[in-house]
């Protein structure tokens, strides 16, 4: 017969000192017993090591180049595509405007506000232009600077306003911003156009083209009205002159109302004109851009790259395209 015997009991746990475990278990205290208990590290697990100096130094620099090198892109993506998107915006308000004015009446009929002796700000919407034959149909703004000029073709100052007797002369970019006037290399004379102000719906014929060294268009009759419309002539980007588009009235013209004198006039509102005004806000960005370099750089060590990541592209790019937009403004304003 065979005898089962009980398993040996197992010795009870030795009791619980005052403040911790006892006996060895208690050096170290709560805390080193906790680490013990979760057991080794996760595999790949590595501690952050703080970030030095020369880290710093180094990763910031290598932050600038790399946001060098996507402000040079930002700029040829500024121009090509988002300046677009800046010109179709920018219509869709001065439109908006322009039809509520001339809906109540008080759309500007002059070179200076409606019941007012101050003259009309820079950018105001005056008139909207079609030209059916190369398929524009824009918003004509007050004033021809390179900053006014990125919302759509602008008015000269010195000339009379669109619909008036006299010649009333309007600029606007080939290329970037939408470049409203890129076609009108290929008007022909005979062409209609139609300009909408707020005291006339004018008709106009083009009666030629001509860049510099060509014939000037015949005087004009006195109470006769001509328009000009002026962008620039080449390739894109690179003009190598001044497109001219001569246009006679063929509505009756409005009395004219005056213009700006030429003492009020400023240089930065001739044809293929520059504003130097704009490097001021460019430094200003540039030395938000290195900054950013330095946060980037400490961001890198100090949470990881993707992290940075997140931080950094809508904050570059928002910042680019700032400066993209301050530098074209140094480039000729008829581009």
């Amino acid at each position: 017969m065979t005898t089962v015997h009980e398993p040996a009991a197992e010795p009870a746990p030795p009791p619980l000192a005052a403040g911790g475990l006892s006996g060895g278990a208690a050096v170290g205290g709560p805390g080193r017993a906790a680490r013990a208990a979760a057991g080794p590290p996760l595999e790949g697990y590595r501690r952050r090591q703080p970030v030095t100096l020369g880290q710093l130094v180094a990763r910031s620099i290598g932050a600038s180049f790399l946001i060098l090198a996507v402000t040079a892109l930002g700029f040829v993506a500024w121009v090509g595509l988002f300046s677009s998107l800046h010109y179709d915006k920018a219509q869709l308000n001065a439109y908006e405007q322009l039809r509520v004015e001339l809906a109540d009446g008080t759309a500007p009929n002059a070179p200076t506000a409606p019941n007012s002796t101050a003259l009309l700000p820079m950018g105001a919407p005056v008139a909207v232009l079609s030209i059916p034959a190369i398929k524009l149909r824009t918003v004509i703004l007050q004033g021809t600077t390179s900053s006014v000029l990125e919302d759509g073709p602008g008015h000269f100052r010195g000339s009379v306003m669109p619909g008036q007797a006299g010649v009333s002369v309007i600029m606007g970019r080939q290329t970037a911003y939408g470049g409203p006037f890129g076609g009108l290399a290929s008007l022909v004379p005979g062409d209609p156009i139609t300009v909408v102000t707020g005291q006339t719906v004018a008709g106009y014929t083009v009666i030629d083209l001509r860049r510099a060294g060509d014939p000037l268009p015949p005087t004009l009759a006195a109470g006769a009205g001509r328009m000009i419309l002026v962008t620039a002539d080449g390739t894109p980007l690179d003009p190598t002159g001044t497109l001219y588009v001569d246009a006679d009235q063929t509505s009756k013209p409005e009395p004219s109302s005056g213009m700006v004198l030429p003492a009020y006039l400023s240089p930065t509102e001739n044809a293929m004109a520059t504003e130097s005004q704009a490097w001021l806000p460019i430094v200003l960005w540039g030395q938000l851009l290195l900054l950013i370099a330095i946060a980037l750089g400490w961001l890198w060590s100090a949470w990881g790259k993707w992290q940075t990541w997140v931080i950094a592209v809508p904050l570059v790019g928002f910042v680019v395209l700032c400066i993209a937009d301050q530098a074209t403004r140094l480039l000729p304003n008829l581009m």
